[in-house]
């Protein structure tokens, strides 16, 4: 069944539709990820939120879609383009095809797309909007902004609580990852996912050894009215920030961010932490990044930098225990490298354990 790929530049891409007849057109922001597997992990990945993702490597689907690798309840991307995506899969665990998964959630599936082409429009002319339909012409009406995923969409709406550790951890949900709460339950802790706006009062009433601030869709501007909050939150306990919760840390901190050509979405971005000299192998999903000069008289320094285009890829404070990560730690798709940093994290919480506000 022949549908289309179209491009908000103009550029219009031929393909295969292995789902069933889309009754109208799928939009969102088009984005590609580089990474050989874990597809399955992106497709559930919440800050993939409303996005069209495209797969570089060309043979997606090959070992099938399991019980246990999802990182969220249902998928969030708004719609999936590979090269080859109907092969027959070969894996012990796999239940369905990704056809037959996505099929179920009423997500398309086109292949046979030239996504090389794809990519190098993207590569270009940066982030854009897309569409699949089954029409040869299509018209955008809305903005690429007015596309934005929010995180009210993803983010829990009750306070939900994990484990039965020592150390109890207060995750403030933007739209977190499965892999990271399975990260902080494998250190020990207890933990208690909050929905995104949650004031410090109730944090404060919830008596955590630390906060982590988790990953997200969207510009972390989207959430400037709670920064305020997320400030005083972070200055009262121990905090580990990842992706959007990192960005959130520098906007907090008087820091700026601001959006890339086509981001960071891959399994193989090398990243230099500066206090140790190692450089880690990382796992990123992400549109924006913190604006480097404008971290010039915060309290903020950097820790992690991409090594290949030198973009800020982590923060440390200057005096309180707070550091973040662009990329994922948890490495859920990806290496495993720089899991060790929540290691770090429950170290820096051992070491300010019962010391609130003595360094607020």
């Amino acid at each position: 069944m022949k549908n289309y790929l179209h491009l908000e530049n103009g550029s219009v891409f031929e393909g295969e539709l292995l789902t069933k007849s889309i009754k109208k057109a799928i939009t969102g922001e088009i984005v590609f990820f580089t990474g050989m597997t874990g597809y399955q992990e992106v497709l559930t990945d919440p800050s993939y939120k409303d996005q069209i993702v495209i797969f570089t490597y060309p043979l997606i689907g090959n070992y099938g879609i399991n019980e246990y690798d999802f990182e969220s309840k249902k998928p969030h991307v708004a719609g999936v383009i590979v090269y080859e995506g109907n092969m027959s899969h070969s894996h012990y665990q796999a239940k369905y095809s990704i056809g037959e998964y996505l099929d179920k959630w009423n997500i398309p599936l086109l292949s046979h797309v030239d996504t090389r082409a794809v990519v190098k429009n993207i590569r270009q002319e940066g982030s854009m909007q897309a569409a699949i339909t089954a029409e040869t012409a299509f018209t955008f009406e809305s903005s690429l902004n007015d596309l934005e995923a929010h995180v009210a969409a993803v983010s829990t709406k009750e306070i939900e609580s994990f484990g039965k550790g020592s150390k109890h951890v207060v995750m403030m949900d933007f739209g977190y990852k499965k892999s990271i709460l399975n990260s902080l339950l494998e250190q020990g802790c207890r933990v208690s996912v909050v929905p995104f706006d949650t004031k410090f009062e109730h944090i404060k009433d919830l008596n955590p050894d630390g906060i982590l601030l988790s990953n997200g869709p969207g510009d972390p501007k989207q959430l400037e009215y709670l920064l305020e909050n997320i400030k005083k939150i972070i200055t009262n306990f121990p905090t580990m920030g990842i992706c959007l919760g990192h960005q959130l840390t520098a906007l907090a901190f008087g820091g700026n961010t601001k959006k890339m050509l086509f981001g960071h979405r891959g399994a193989n971005q090398p990243v230099v932490d500066l206090k140790t000299k190692k450089v880690y192998m990382s796992s990123q999903n992400h549109s924006y990044e913190v604006d480097e000069p404008s971290l010039q008289g915060t309290s903020l320094q950097v820790r992690f930098r991409n090594v290949n285009d030198s973009t800020v890829e982590g923060l440390m404070h200057k005096d309180l225990p707070i550091f973040t990560t662009q990329y994922h730690p948890e490495a859920n798709p990806g290496p495993i490298e720089s899991s060790l940093l929540f290691n770090d994290f429950l170290q820096m919480i051992n070491e300010y354990s019962g010391r609130e506000k003595a360094y607020a």
